[in-house]
């Protein structure tokens, strides 16, 4: 199983705090030296919480990505995940291989519909049809992405004899997001890999998931083997649990991370991707040594 972290993108953990270039570089750095497998980053504009107390600050996801594409040289790099609501569907594939060529090949562009509304108002994007929009933007983006013509007169994009020019070097792969039908409909149709998230401990509510996604691999005639499977994992790291650990997340000792591991692992996973909390090298350290427990 391949192991990758989030990097910190806002202020949610400390408002006013928005982590710095350094921070965000220094740790994603920091996981390519201890031999992590990939560095993921999230896509918003920001978060306003629901009882208005509060706005937390965000950078932009592909400005970051590609910057880290550019000091990085091996950690795979990619999102969880790009609001494709966000950007023109042409031009997010186009920027999808413009990063993957500044990164030698390390890009996977992860995408999902979209679900903050807050965000959606203050920028001036619908609301509405999220589902119906994310469906006609993945027929874009994904036929692009593996170097075909498009075009497309739909209800929401519209494409005329579109192409990246210059080609793709490679296939980008794309990752979708999601755990309704629909979605899972649209990973089996679509997408290189799928991510499920956020979880502490697997449980029923993911393995139903699971089984939700074979009956929909199976529905479209596709091989499982061909599909990615990734999960994102909260955690908390040991020393500060010890000050107050928190609900739904997962801690413990290097060799109880290793077995936690383990059963994403057992249950068919391919990557486990971790949210620490909070971000620290130490968080990071400790991810390391559960992973170097595993191979004894």
């Amino acid at each position: 199983m391949r192991v990758g972290v989030v990097v910190p993108m806002s202020d949610g953990e400390s408002p006013g705090t928005l982590p710095v270039w350094a921070e965000i570089s220094g740790l994603a750095l920091h996981a390519e030296e201890l031999g992590l497998d990939s560095v993921w980053l999230c896509d918003h504009m920001l978060y306003a919480a629901p009882d208005g107390s509060r706005v937390d600050g965000m950078h932009e996801a592909w400005t970051i990505l590609s910057a880290l594409a550019a000091v990085t040289s091996r950690i795979e790099l990619g999102q969880l995940v790009m609001c494709a609501s966000f950007r023109n569907p042409a031009l997010l594939a186009k920027m999808a291989v413009t990063a993957d060529h500044v990164s030698g090949g390390r890009v996977t562009l992860g995408v999902g519909a979209g679900w903050h509304d807050p965000e959606y108002d203050a920028y001036g994007w619908p609301t509405d049809h999220k589902g119906g929009r994310f469906d006609e933007a993945l027929r874009i983006i994904v036929p692009l992405l593996r170097g075909e013509r498009v075009s497309l007169d739909g209800r929401f994009h519209v494409a005329r004899d579109a192409a990246l020019v210059p080609a793709p070097q490679r296939r980008v792969p794309v990752l979708v997001a999601g755990e309704r039908p629909r979605m899972l409909r649209l990973v089996a149709e679509h997408a290189d890999a799928w991510n499920a998230a956020w979880y502490g401990r697997p449980d029923d509510t993911l393995r139903r998931r699971v089984g939700t996604l074979d009956a929909a691999l199976d529905k479209a005639g596709r091989d499982p083997v061909t599909l990615r499977r990734t999960v994102g994992v909260w955690v908390t790291d040991p020393w500060s649990a010890a000050e107050g650990a928190e609900p739904g997340k997962f801690t413990g000792s290097a060799s109880e991370l290793a077995a936690l591991i383990d059963e994403y692992a057992m249950m068919g996973f391919d990557d486990l991707i971790f949210n620490t909390s909070p971000y620290s090298r130490r968080a990071l350290d400790w991810i390391a040594e559960a992973v170097a427990v595993r191979r004894v």
